[in-house]
């Protein structure tokens, strides 16, 4: 039997607009890479929706580099909501990769990246909506090997039973060389049973049985040259819809509770230079206008000042800013956050995690209360009114928990530092769970009620005063603990979970508490086993991954907790050694400094979006006529406008952008077009800040549209200063519609519906009708249609000025 590709307008047709965002599962968006000629074939799987794997730097790191090897190919796939799940079953089609349209279980290898233990459950649905067995061990030599890796495989024990080979570590130390490898056998003539004998043997490899892997690291972070996870770009809004840098893996601070900053251990950072080029193609290829300088500890970042500075002089005047997470309060530098909110101003984040200053030293971390006051105070010079502070209840600090008062210290702390600071604020409260291979690895895990009525009296304490308080709910931390300190028993769990029905965990509007509840008591006392306090010395189900860090180190660390003493950060000249920094590699600090030049221009159009500083007299409008067809059919009108923008920013044109606090492209549609209906004729125009030729701009801005998008006609329009610009709805004078076929009543008036499910419905019904937008011949409004596509003479003059 052949590989079966599915394409999904030709499967389901209209069927699509019954489901929601429908865009999720028809690919096509711009830099989607479809590489069906590669003869071993992967795809990585994020599980769950769309909007939250499009956003995952790991999913477009592996997505890029599998790609880029020789006879290697990539696709896409992500967890099925609901509704398209079951639409996928009443068809009986696989579930399928984006880009190439292959079903999943013809693949050669299928990868995972788990960065949150209750995604597990998408793992399984993606699974099952492949028609792949959830068992490993009933797989055959007709299914593909099922790899997974990401930062919850430290612990792979509660997912042995369904993933064929654990991948530990960071996939840049040789997961591309071993995929090249695999090909290179396949060619061979070596099948499925050969492939996974040799998967058995590499270090960096787990499968159930084995006695250790151990954690892969990549020393040649700071000397490769990246490859920029640009592509794809995503047509529809995604949950965080911006480019990002990577500019240091790993930290230096050694935060007892924190995992990530012991799994990615030793501190590496990018040189600057090397920064510069991945934020250059974010935004010339990528189109993107918000960049996120991303690290575990941004402010920890050697010269962050200088390279922020340097990339705000560069960009501001373009309209592009940054965004820098994971700043800790004593990296905080004011004057570095305003330098960098010049375009949009971003929020203030202060992670205090505990609030009294000798639980901080149990937890290896300074934030004392004045510093934060100090830091508020100045912050309200620069503009800002509120900040969000981050808090954990269940910390074993200091000889034992914080103890039956700390949800009073907390509420303290708020109330004192908002009353010296005269502000409000967010404040997001969770339960500290203790994660495998880091210094609290042996703490138990408070109780669920115990919890929840800490959290409570927070909430019941701050709300009335003004402040807005977020609490996780103390269940899913108990799940999350039962999964991340678990071992095999705990996949019986999962698997009855995902049977009863859960999946997409991670929303609040799929997660089925109630049937998780009913599992763990079913399983009682094996939740309860798993969060107790653990023996030092005694086995771990973890103890099969060798992270790198010393158990001496992690057991000194614990010790260090109880005393309530600090270890300092880590150096190149490390007094504290934990085991990660050998002959192999070592911390690396970025030692250049940034040239501040400013300004960037493109150079095929000089201008790029240069910000105009002086109000022109004159209106330089580009007005073009557009179709939408195909897959961009399925695109809402508001992932039309942000691809346009993109697109914009990528074809480097001289986009005229909007005054205030968020600045857009002056870009205007006369009118949406409703999901379902193909337009013909659409018609938009925009503001640029200069003459810039029509013909020009449609070659320019067709080579970087997305999939069903193209620029069919364009003018140029001179609207002299204090003449009126009419927008293009008020010179709209209807549609013309082509129903495919005799039968279909194309009556516009019938696409208004009064609820969603009526519009729904109406949609599948104008499922293929085609639209164009006819403009007035007269601006008055004459009940009479122009050309499909007039200029308006005796309105505006046609020239370029």
């Amino acid at each position: 039997m052949g590989i079966r590709y599915i394409d999904p307008l030709v499967e389901f047709g209209p069927l699509l607009l019954g489901v929601e965002k429908p865009a999720r599962y028809i690919g096509g968006e711009y830099g989607a890479i479809v590489k069906q000629e590669g003869k071993f074939r992967t795809l990585i799987a994020f599980p769950d929706l769309y909007e939250i794997g499009m956003s995952n730097q790991a999913l477009k790191i592996l997505y890029n580099r599998l790609n880029q090897l020789e006879g290697v190919s990539c696709d896409r796939a992500f967890v099925p909501a609901p509704d398209f799940e079951a639409l996928l079953r009443e068809k009986g089609v696989p579930l399928y990769g984006l880009d190439t349209g292959i079903a999943l279980g013809d693949l050669d290898v299928l990868c995972f990246t788990l960065g949150y233990e209750l995604g597990i459950t998408g793992v399984l649905t993606i699974l099952s909506a492949a028609h792949i067995p959830l068992h490993s061990g009933e797989r055959t030599d007709g299914d593909p090997i099922v790899i997974m890796g990401g930062p919850c495989v430290s612990n792979p024990r509660p997912y042995e039973g369904f993933i064929d080979a654990f991948w530990i570590g960071e996939a840049e130390a040789g997961f591309f060389e071993l995929t090249q490898t695999m090909a290179d056998m396949k060619k061979a003539g070596e099948g499925r049973g050969g492939l996974l004998s040799f998967l058995i043997s590499h270090p960096h490899i787990w499968i159930r049985g084995k006695k250790k892997a151990y954690r892969a690291i990549d020393r040649d972070f700071t000397v490769r040259p990246g490859t920029p996870a640009v592509f794809p770009v995503p047509s529809m809004k995604i949950v965080q819809h911006h480019g990002v840098v990577e500019i240091m893996r790993g930290c230096p601070n050694g935060c007892r509770f924190c995992h990530a900053g012991y799994w990615y251990r030793p501190m590496r950072q990018k040189p600057a230079d090397m920064i510069r080029e991945e934020i250059a193609a974010l935004i010339e290829q990528g189109g993107f206008r918000e960049i996120s300088l991303s690290s575990l500890s941004t402010g920890d970042y050697h010269h962050i000042d200088d390279l922020a500075e340097s990339l705000n002089a560069a960009y501001a005047p373009r309209h592009i800013s940054f965004q820098l997470p994971s700043l800790r309060v004593s990296t905080f530098s004011l004057p570095l956050l305003e330098k960098v909110a010049e375009i949009r101003k971003s929020g203030l984040t202060f992670a205090v995690e505990t609030p009294r200053d000798a639980w901080q030293l149990s937890i290896n971390k300074e934030v004392s209360r004045d510093q934060v006051v100090s830091i508020l105070r100045e912050a309200k010079k620069y503009g800002w009114r509120g900040a969000k502070f981050y808090f954990m209840v269940g910390l074993p600090v200091g000889g034992g928990y914080a103890g039956s008062h700390e949800e009073e210290e907390i509420v303290d702390f708020i109330l004192d530092t908002a009353a010296r600071a005269g502000m409000h604020f967010h404040i997001n409260v969770g339960t500290f769970i203790p994660k495998p291979h880091t210094p609290y690895q042996w703490a138990p895990q408070i109780s669920e009620a115990e919890a929840g009525i800490k959290l409570n009296f927070i909430r019941s304490r701050l709300k009335p005063r003004g402040h807005k308080v977020g609490i996780q709910d103390p269940f899913i931390s108990t799940l999350e603990g039962i999964i991340s300190r678990g071992d095999e028993r705990v996949g019986e769990l999962i698997e009855e979970a995902y049977r009863q029905g859960c999946r997409l965990d991670a929303w609040s509007e799929y997660f089925k508490g109630e049937i998780w509840a009913s599992l763990i008591k079913k399983y009682y006392p094996l939740g309860e086993d798993i969060l107790q306090a653990k023996e030092p010395g005694k086995a771990l189900p973890w103890d099969c991954i060798d992270s790198g860090t010393g158990a001496a180190f992690l057991t000194g660390e614990q010790e260090r907790a109880l005393s309530r003493e600090i270890t300092s950060p880590c150096t190149e000249k490390c007094t504290n050694l934990c085991g990660n920094c050998n002959k192999d590699g070592k911390i690396v600090k970025n030692n250049i400094r940034h040239e501040v030049i400013y300004r960037h221009d493109r150079e095929e159009f000089a201008g790029g979006g240069a910000e105009v500083k002086k109000a022109v007299p004159d209106t330089y409008r580009i007005l073009f006529s557009f179709s939408k067809t195909g897959k961009g059919v399925f695109l809402p009108h508001l992932g039309v406008v942000e691809s346009f923008s993109m697109a914009f920013i990528r074809s480097g044109l001289p986009v005229l952008f909007t005054a205030g606090f968020n600045p857009l492209p002056r870009l205007d549609f006369a009118s949406p077009l409703a999901m379902g209906i193909t337009g013909e004729g659409e018609i938009a125009s925009l503001d640029t800040t200069g003459p810039f030729d029509a013909e020009l701009f449609v070659t320019a801005l067709n080579r970087c549209l997305p999939q069903g998008f193209f620029i069919t006609r364009a003018v140029n329009l001179l609207i002299p200063g204090g003449v009126k610009k009419y927008s293009l709805a008020s010179l709209l004078w209807g549609y013309e519609y082509e129903s495919p076929s005799p039968k279909a009543d194309p009556k516009p008036d019938l696409v208004k519906a009064r609820d969603e499910k009526s519009y729904r419905l109406v949609q599948k019904v104008f499922y293929g009708l085609r639209r164009r937008s006819v403009l007035a011949a007269d601006p008055a409004g004459e009940d009479q249609p122009a050309s499909y596509f007039t200029v308006y003479p005796g309105l505006y003059p046609e020239k370029t000025g």
